[in-house]
């Protein structure tokens, strides 16, 4: 047994699919247990792990457990995550071997769900939006780690790009700097989370599955490592409307600034604010996004496997 082993459980059916070559789809953790409320966070998860089977793959949802890594939760751990809900500690890179140590429960944001899948062999995961460089960062130096991640963790993200709520224009400056590729799927545009157009280019627009899965083949087989950014805009139909959203959003930074939230809490605090205004129609934009991400993830991790 390696050092990584006993920390590590990989699901049979996950280690079955990695050791015969058929596609593997990560997703994170942070969406169940912060993300939403107790039942609808589990239904959630519940119905992405059901799209990522439909279009071809296996899921593979990821979080901590009694400080092991878990990669294929079941259904009851799941469930268990939902109801816990916020009393799971929200995990990133630097979290990770405190919870181990500790034997504590910790559910993976993007940068710890890379990690983790990473250690697993797992090349393609699915999730919302990414984390970024928040607004007003030039005074707070407020950077999520997500990004430091994408630039050292080889593992593709398929996001309806990064959280609006960020400040998207040094995102993709800071993504540059650090050589992570940033794909639009049938789009030049970098999509802006809640809706499908934010005003900034990505780096290169691929029209297929089949595209984008030659182009990380390519790139990993050359020994570039770190992640790629996919892009995948929110449906049409599920877009909202980009002034009410960007006023919406105005308001609850202020909100938040007000009361002090800062750090790790700082997303978790604005997606609630925005949701509680919206009357709900954020969190159901937010939902369909994610399916549609995971939906794109299988196929991508399909084609991966035969590139």
């Amino acid at each position: 047994m390696t050092n990584l082993d006993q920390h590590l459980i990989i699901s049979d059916e996950v280690k079955a699919a990695l050791a015969a070559n058929k596609p593997v789809v990560a997703l994170e953790s942070t969406i169940i247990s912060h993300g939403m409320p107790y039942p609808r966070n589990v239904e959630t998860a519940l119905n992405v792990e059901r799209v990522v089977r439909e279009n071809g793959a296996i899921p593979a949802t990821i979080a901590i457990l009694n400080g092991k890594l878990i990669v294929g939760l079941s259904a009851e751990q799941i469930e268990y995550l939902g109801k816990a809900g916020q009393a799971v500690i929200k995990t990133s890179r630097r979290d990770i071997p405190f919870i181990v140590a500790g034997k504590k429960d910790g559910a993976t944001t993007v940068a710890s769900t890379m990690i983790l899948a990473q250690m697993a062999g797992i090349k393609v995961f699915a999730t919302g939006g990414i984390g970024g460089v928040h607004r007003d960062a030039q005074n707070t130096m407020d950077i999520s780690a997500d990004l430091q991640e994408l630039a050292n963790t080889s593992v593709a993200v398929i996001c309806a790009g990064v959280k609006s709520i960020l400040d998207i224009g040094l995102t993709l400056e800071y993504l540059e700097t650090y050589g992570v590729p940033v794909i639009g799927y049938k789009t030049r545009q970098m999509p802006a989370f809640y809706t499908i157009e934010s005003g900034f280019e990505v780096d290169y627009k691929l029209d297929s599955a089949t595209e984008i899965a030659q182009s990380l083949a390519a790139k990993w087989q050359l020994g570039l490592k770190g992640g790629v950014v996919i892009a995948n805009p929110i449906p049409k139909e599920y877009s909202m409307d980009a002034k009410e959203i960007a006023n919406t959003i105005d308001q609850a930074i202020i909100d938040m600034q007000a009361q002090g939230v800062s750090g790790k809490d700082s997303t978790p605090f604005l997606l609630a604010r925005i949701a509680k205004v919206t009357e709900g129609k954020s969190l159901d934009s937010n939902i369909q996004l994610v399916y549609n991400n995971a939906a794109l993830g299988a196929q991508i991790a399909q084609q991966l496997c035969l590139a």
